[in-house]
């Protein structure tokens, strides 16, 4: 494993702009599809676990001001990586029962801290294979509206409806069809409101961008790279330690 990371030498691009962009990063999850007794962010891939190799990107995207980092209050895993993050722009919040409310926790910290005009960029723990060069995309393509948006890729695969019995109802045009990815990028004060009145109506939230559409929003899809995968069963672990292998090979 590879040791502590040193940020504060780093000169940032972020400490001088504004609005300045921030990372949430929700992994209060136990992630059971796993079938795992670690919760899956905590799961080796190649020689740091999938939760580092997340943090490690998102902290060396010269945009990015901080990071905050939504934990579980019962994590016992935390603590056997947390020196590598010593000197990084990182703060922890104790997540909430879902994912929405783990996100509005750590919004909460920030609009303490920065102004609720600064962008915010939602990423899975479990996307350990997200590009630089693709979140610079998403800023710079979004940091001039109002709508915000996210990460994803068109669907190509033919899509099918079935029923309870799996038998197929239907074929879904794909045309317009995207997959959602993340990170999801929107302005602090806007996801922050959206976020809070979706939860009191009792609304389900599926993420970022479904808060933001139940306030009126339209946020933009902007296409990323189709190895973003998120790890949820057990071969999407060796899958994303495949990805990340051969982009490391010269």
């Amino acid at each position: 494993m590879t040791g502590k990371i040193k940020y504060s030498s780093v000169i940032r691009m972020s400490d001088k702009q504004y609005p300045k962009f921030w990372a949430v990063v929700p992994a209060a999850g136990a992630g059971k599809r796993m079938g795992s007794e670690l919760p899956k962010q905590y799961l080796p891939l190649g020689d740091r676990t999938v939760l580092e190799q997340t943090l490690d990107t998102l902290l060396d995207c010269p945009r990015l001001s901080g990071l905050v980092l939504a934990l579980s209050p019962d994590d016992e895993h935390w603590s056997t990586i947390e020196s590598r993050y010593a000197t990084a722009p990182l703060q922890r919040v104790d997540g909430g029962a879902e994912r929405c409310h783990s996100v509005l926790n750590s919004l909460d910290l920030l609009a303490t801290q920065t102004d609720a005009r600064d962008w915010v960029l939602v990423h899975d723990a479990a996307r350990p294979c997200v590009r630089i060069e693709d979140i610079e995309h998403l800023i710079t393509t979004l940091e001039t509206g109002e709508e915000g948006g996210l990460l994803g890729v068109p669907v190509a695969d033919t899509m099918k409806r079935v029923d309870d019995q799996q038998a197929i109802t239907a074929t879904v045009d794909r045309d317009g069809l995207w997959h959602a990815y993340t990170p999801q990028m929107f302005r602090l004060g806007q996801l922050r409101s959206a976020l809070s009145e979706a939860i009191e109506a009792g609304n389900t939230v599926t993420d970022e961008a479904n808060a933001m559409e139940l306030a009126g929003f339209k946020p933009r899809m902007v296409q990323g790279s189709r190895d973003n995968i998120k790890i949820t069963l057990p071969a999407d672990l060796a899958l994303a330690a495949f990805y990340l292998q051969i982009r490391s090979t010269p």
